[in-house]
């Protein structure tokens, strides 16, 4: 599937990421599951990530440390 465009909201500032729907979907449930609002979760990975990767690269990368967490027993 190719990536799709969405927009959120980091502190005031609009921005578009473009990630592959499943990833997409997984952002939404963990965000959901955490009841936090999508762009509140945004922002948290957005502030911890390094300047050297972009945000979509850091959400697939919390997406798939929070499943693998998950199938580990891990928080």
């Amino acid at each position: 599937m190719r990536p799709e465009k969405h927009s959120l909201t980091l502190r005031g500032h609009r921005t578009s990421v473009s990630l592959e729907p499943e990833f997409w979907n997984a952002f939404r449930d963990i965000a959901t599951v955490k009841s936090i609002p999508i762009n509140a979760l945004a922002a948290e990975i957005d502030e911890g990530r390094g300047v050297s990767m972009g945000l979509a690269s850091a959400i697939r990368l919390y997406v798939l440390a929070y499943y693998k967490n998950s199938a580990t027993g891990g928080d």
